[in-house]
């Protein structure tokens, strides 16, 4: 720009001022721009946390389910059982008190299925190796396992065969049932001795059986002298030792090589063996570590056939929470009272009344105790070491009966 002269001219400063303050109101200085950087990074890393938190919570919640529905799609249910006992349902005892639960447990000696085999051979059928009622207390405060003995001469009903047709009522063998007509007809036989309802079952074979030990890092027995069946796929040292899933099913299944070889002393012993089972578990604490606890769960539910009422991981969860609140010496073994059959010494029989009164104790929810046996001279016991009786209570007293409790052990 000239002036009229021809001179450059000053230059205007109102259009230089308004440049510069236009040019600061769009850049701001660069003191601000260095205070908002830092800020504006830890609202991203703040997004990209919550995000990342997020995906292991929702892999750590499918994982959880992918686990639960694993072990529940583990548990088969026996509907046959189940549809049976609908057909019987007029005959069958009522529960005389709604809150306690009655289940019967069954130990099968089937030969079928992997890992049972070399046991025997396999001939399409199977038997009740082990049978224990299990009676849960109302107020959940005890527990009281109860053998039948395989042996025991009882009146089997008519039953549906599992090949088909039914059998005739007849006096026969206690493990005749599970043969003839599986599982429902042993409920129907048990409850026909007992007058006792049973709510619910389990089966499990051998195979589980010695998975549930491994589960739980095996249990500890104590031998007086060592021991070699070869009936039983048993050899053992004496000695306090651990047993593992296959050396414990040996141990419970041994007849010959223990004891005088008869059932009741491999009753006895299979008691003993469930009691320190019970305590290993509580003891270490299985049921309150996920990761000793995932293991016994899978094994169980793996093994295990039950009725449609116990079989979700949710219904054997609340099982073993209630045993876990048990105390060990509230969890008690003993035998129905039996004594050899009249006709037939190689059979057994129930002793009367003690077998009555204690079927009554247990139909009711009354207290039962047990204590351990202590052979005597002239006490009347059989050869084979079978009691004659149990003892007589009181017309108040609690009835008294020779077994043990989960606390003594298998070393007591």
């Amino acid at each position: 720009m000239t002036d009229r002269a021809g001179t450059p001219a000053e230059p205007d400063p109102e259009p230089e001022r308004e440049r510069e303050q236009e040019q600061e109101r769009e850049s701001p200085d660069a003191g601000e721009g260095a205070a908002e950087a830092p800020a504006a990074r830890r609202r991203h890393w703040l997004r990209w946390g919550c995000l990342g938190v997020s995906v292991v919570l929702l892999g750590a919640a499918g994982t959880g389910w992918w686990f639960y529905r694993k072990l529940d799609d583990n548990i088969t249910t026996d509907t046959t059982a189940a549809d049976e006992l609908r057909r019987y349902e007029k005959e069958r005892p009522s529960s005389v008190v709604a809150a306690a639960r009655n289940i019967l447990l069954i130990g099968s000696d089937t030969r079928s299925g992997e890992g049972n085999r070399k046991y025997g051979r396999d001939k399409g059928t199977q038997r009740s190796d082990t049978v224990i009622l299990l009676h849960l207390a109302a107020d959940e405060s005890s527990a009281t396992a109860v053998s039948i003995p395989r042996d025991l001469m009882v009146t089997i009903p008519s039953c549906a065969r599992t090949e088909g047709g039914r059998t005739r009522e007849r006096l026969a063998q206690f493990n005749w049932a599970f043969e003839w007509g599986g599982t429902a007809c042993t409920i129907r036989t048990v409850e026909k001795l007992t007058g006792i309802r049973v709510d619910h079952h389990m089966v499990i074979d051998f195979r589980g059986f010695k998975k549930m030990v491994d589960a739980v890092d095996g249990v500890e027995v104590c031998l007086k002298e060592p021991v070699n069946d070869s009936d039983a796929k048993l050899k053992l040292p004496a000695g306090r030792q651990t047993l593992n899933g296959e050396q414990a099913l040996g141990f419970v299944r041994a007849r010959k090589s223990l004891g005088n070889g008869s059932d009741t002393e491999r009753m006895d012993r299979q008691q003993m063996f469930l009691g320190a089972l019970v305590n290993k578990v509580q003891s270490d604490g299985v049921l309150l570590n996920p990761t000793k606890l995932y293991p016994v769960l899978d094994a169980a539910t793996r093994s295990i056939t039950t009725d449609p009422g116990l079989d979700s991981l949710r219904d054997l969860y609340d099982l073993a929470r209630t045993m876990r609140a048990i105390p060990t010496e509230k969890v008690q073994f003993l035998t129905v009272p039996r004594r050899p059959y009249t006709y037939n010494a190689n059979r057994d029989e129930l002793v009367q009344p003690a077998a009555s009164e204690l079927f009554r104790q247990l139909r009711e929810d009354r207290p039962v105790l047990v204590t351990k046996p202590e052979p005597e001279e002239g006490s009347g016991a059989s050869s084979d070491g079978k009691p004659d009786d149990a003892e007589s209570p009181g017309p108040t007293a609690t009835p008294t009966f020779p077994g043990r409790n989960a606390a003594e052990g298998v070393c007591s």
